[in-house]
């Protein structure tokens, strides 16, 4: 029963507009006032943008000139699936192309508070044979395919709607994109393989930023056509099948060039970031869609997932500011595949770095004549956060566990240097993530740990290596791993005098 009541949640019934209170709240009055300012009247029409990788829902409204202006961005609370279209049912895709909304897609008896249906799958869709359905916009920051907001939000994006609808216009326009189409975003995900499917509706973005008009949208040969028109000898409109061969058609030509000049700058910037080496974009595998940064700083261990957007630090600073709407206590921010994560920065490890610093290092660390020479510059450098050896540990640690610093905690008995710590803790960083475990799994690096166990007779710098670790461990709410380590420099110098430190050596 329960599983039925969900899915009529994300259902839409041939039902009135306003039925309800919830469906019949008016138009705040920030929103009325930003109407005012931006020459646009309450009932005229609007248009919907949605970016997966950022995670916002822009609304747009038509202003009295005829174009149309920004009037709101509303961050989105929960998105699931990946970048790229939905293709078939279960896919958990939120969908990404050109849509329709019209007032029998409107569902004021929605259990996520409100909703509308995007109009998933269109005659593009249909036309490859995808399949799926009930694909919604709606409340409850609850995603599986749909694009969710909070109660709040979805209240208000419903309203302007309805306003519209009372004002004539007869559908919607809801655009859906991986991403702001953009040159540096382009370049980013220029080895994806939707980039074709991108590029494609690239097109209706660009025509709808030069013209600041709704694109008259059509379909053929599985295609997507934008402001298609019929040619100058044509005695009729064109007929579009999206599986069939184009019509003749052409576009307007104030539309085309403008739309040729914007997309030969686009191209050139395009090029010159290749050129530069801009950084592929890494495959996310296995993190179920994304969430707007400023719901991931308000939940605990919450990550903006695939979502363009800061973590750690940021997210800290973004947990004082005020929500857009109720975060109910069932949301689930997205998560990580952690073995696709830990797998993939592998190769970017240098491990001949690793291999040719640590050496001396490990000297300076484990071996007696080493300490004796650098008492004062190893403790410079504890402070500067180079140093690797914590003596907060005890004094004389048991023999046995010289074996286990070597076998189970192999990653340890090697300190890694300034240089591959930072990388580390740049490619691994995932908010509420335990490092430690990963620390275990990752190092290709103790090549020269390995060779460690000739010096059985001096284990306690190892053990205290082994003891450490964990608290280099980078979290949303602990900050970067170099403020702990610190943190951790001044008890070091307190709790161990000058005669214990060297009392290995008297």
């Amino acid at each position: 029963m329960t599983a039925g009541v969900l899915l009529a949640g994300c259902d839409t019934d041939q039902v009135s507009l306003a039925t309800n209170a919830k469906a019949n709240q008016p138009v705040p009055p920030k929103l009325l006032a930003a109407m005012v300012e931006k020459d646009m009247d309450l009932q005229s029409p609007i248009l919907v943008r949605l970016f997966k990788q950022e995670a916002e829902l822009e609304v747009w409204k038509q202003t009295r000139n005829g174009q149309f202006a920004l009037l709101k961005t509303y961050p989105i609370c929960r998105w699931s699936g990946d970048l790229g279209p939905k293709v078939r049912e279960g896919d958990r895709q939120a969908p990404e192309g050109f849509y329709s909304i019209n007032p029998s897609q409107m569902n004021p008896q929605s259990a996520y508070y409100l909703s509308f249906n995007t109009g998933y799958p269109n005659a593009f869709d249909k036309a490859l044979g995808r399949s799926g359905s009930q694909l919604m916009v709606h409340g409850d920051c609850s995603s599986r395919g749909c694009y969710a907001m909070t109660d709040e939000q979805i209240a208000e994006i419903y309203s302007l709607g309805r306003e519209s609808f009372f004002g004539g216009q007869k559908a919607f326009q809801l655009q859906a994109y991986p991403f702001k189409m953009t040159p540096v975003n382009m370049a980013k995900h220029r080895n994806n393989p939707n980039m074709a499917f991108w590029k494609m509706i690239k097109e209706g973005y660009d025509h709808f930023e030069v013209t600041r008009q709704e694109p008259k949208v059509d379909f053929c040969e599985k295609k997507y056509v934008f402001d298609a028109t019929k040619p100058a000898d044509a005695k009729r409109d064109p007929v579009f099948d999206a599986s069939a061969k184009c019509p003749a058609y052409v576009i307007p030509e104030d539309v085309a060039s403008a739309v040729r000049e914007k997309q030969a700058k686009d191209e050139a910037e395009y090029a010159r970031l290749v050129a530069k080496g801009t950084p592929v974009a890494r495959m996310n595998t296995g993190i179920d869609g994304g969430m707007n940064k400023i719901f991931a700083a308000k939940i605990p261990e919450g990550s903006t997932g695939l979502s363009e957007g800061a973590e750690g630090t940021t997210l800290q600073m973004l947990a004082m500011a005020k929500a857009p709407g109720t975060i109910p206590g069932h949301v689930n921010p997205p998560k990580p595949n952690l073995d696709a994560v830990a797998a993939a920065p592998a190769p970017q490890e240098e491990p001949v770095t690793a291999s040719s610093a640590p050496a001396a290092n490990t000297r300076v660390a484990a071996a007696a004549p080493a300490e004796k020479s650098g008492g004062f510059f190893s403790n410079l450098g504890r402070k500067m956060g180079l140093g690797t050896a914590d003596t907060t540990a005890t004094t004389t640690p048991p023999p046995p566990q010289a074996t286990a610093s070597v076998a189970p905690a192999a990653t340890s008995t090697t300190p890694p240097t300034a240089a591959s710590r930072l990388k580390a803790a740049v490619t691994r960083f995932v908010p509420g993530r335990d490092t430690s475990k990963d620390a275990a799994k990752d190092a290709p690096k103790p090549a020269v740990a390995v060779a460690k166990p000739a010096e059985p007779q001096k284990p306690q710098p190892d053990t205290r290596l082994a003891q450490t670790r964990p608290a280099m461990k980078p979290s949303a709410s602990d900050g970067a791993s170099d403020s702990t380590q610190l943190a951790g420099a001044a008890p070091v110098v307190q709790s161990n005098s000058f005669d214990s430190r060297f009392g290995a050596m008297k």
